[in-house]
């Protein structure tokens, strides 16, 4: 296969994954980015990726780069103008427990992890454990966000998400399934506080991907207008880390990047800004297929096994702690679960849940959970990576 119709399959596999989303409800139960890896990880399975030193192999790896270090830096932005962040003062006070408690349990599992594993031969254990730390408060957006800015070798990447998906892809079918019901058992509480105020929030059909209607009049110009601004950050971004460092330093990009579209999203006429977060996904989908592209079967050796037991270890480790911590503060079962799930999987593996449990009141908890993620997840991985860097 070309270096031009590899690239074509790039920018257009997440086109037909958000057709099939939007067609089969199979896919919607998937999800897009588990579809665009399998895409991704199918070519690298197939042989058609090149690789050696031939001058396709070169060229593909230079354009596998350069979007690699695009789309991400594109995405944060687009995915962060809609959010609503005055949802942190209008939620209620027990989400608020539910969120700090499950933001103290995964960075405790994540340091706990570390130590346990710090000789189990994980390659680059300190920057593997800082990225499980920001896709478990942020999801998917802030763990490729974090690679880029750590520049963690993609080999690394590839094996951590894969094994994050391994592992946490059963539990959310476990919720969905029923699963729900045991933590009803075990946090027998109710919170009078709590009602069915969606209307704080815009989620059409209770889905956050809702890709109908991107190209549609009145749409399409404003989404754009959102893309130019992501461009404009990016450009901020980059120019200030000139100016810093005489160079582009992924790091300060990303954080840069992060804070001022979340300063934007208080913005009104940008917060409103139609399907600016579905675009935001696509990148993302463009991000995941050339991503998984790089995996390299023979990479997976007894490291790459010990990988998957730390990510294991720290989603377990984080779950009891933040099954205790919700069991001394008398959280009802329903919202620790809505918690959990926004936190370990972002706000779009919200509305699912929240279906299955057939209780409509802890959306909105879920996703202000979800959304602040989204905001802090950069932050704290970074901060535990310079904290294993000092250890």
């Amino acid at each position: 296969m070309n270096v031009i119709l590899i690239t074509l399959v790039y920018l257009l596999g997440p086109v037909i994954i958000i057709l099939l989303y939007n067609r089969f409800d199979w896919v919607k139960k998937v999800g897009t980015v588990i579809m665009a890896y399998a895409v991704g990880i199918i070519m690298a399975l197939a042989g058609l990726i090149p690789t050696g030193d031939a001058e396709g192999a070169v060229q593909m790896g230079s354009i596998s780069k350069t979007l690699m270090n695009i789309t991400v830096p594109l995405a944060i932005p687009l995915m962060l103008f809609n959010s609503d962040f005055k949802l942190w003062t209008k939620s209620l006070p027990k989400t608020f427990i539910v969120l700090f408690a499950g933001l103290f349990a995964i960075v405790t599992s994540v340091i706990l992890g570390y130590f346990a594993f710090h000789n189990a031969g994980i390659r680059d254990l300190g920057n593997v454990a800082a990225m499980m730390t920001g896709i478990y408060t942020g999801g998917t957006m802030n763990f490729f966000a974090l690679g880029s800015a750590l520049h963690v070798d993609e080999s690394i990447i590839v094996i951590a998400y894969t094994f994050e998906m391994v592992v946490t892809f059963p539990l959310i079918m476990f919720f969905v399934g029923g699963g729900y019901k045991l933590f009803r058992k075990l946090l027998p509480f109710s919170d009078k506080t709590q009602t069915v105020e969606t209307e704080m929030v815009d989620v059409k059909d209770d889905s956050f991907e809702e890709y109908s209607g991107m190209f549609s009049k009145g749409v399409f110009g404003k989404m754009l207008l959102g893309l130019l601004l992501s461009v404009a950050m990016l450009a901020i971004g980059a120019g200030f880390s000139l100016l810093i460092t005489g160079k582009l330093n992924e790091l300060i990009i990303i954080l840069t990047i992060t804070t001022l579209a979340i300063a934007a999203s208080f913005v009104p006429w940008i917060r409103n800004l139609p399907k600016t977060f579905e675009l935001g996904m696509f990148f993302i989908l463009i991000f995941s297929v050339v991503v998984a592209a790089q995996f390299d079967i023979y990479s997976i050796d007894s490291s790459a096994l010990a990988v998957m037991g730390f990510i294991a270890f720290i989603m377990l480790v984080a779950l009891v702690i933040h099954l205790i911590l919700c069991r001394i503060f008398k959280v009802e079962g329903d919202l620790f679960v809505v918690g959990q799930v926004g936190l370990l999987c972002s706000p779009p593996f919200i509305p699912p849940v929240v279906g299955a449990m057939g209780n409509r009141k802890v959306l909105i908890s879920g996703i202000v959970i979800g959304l602040v993620g989204y905001a802090v997840g950069t932050y704290l991985g970074l901060m535990l990576s310079l904290l294993f860097t000092v250890i």
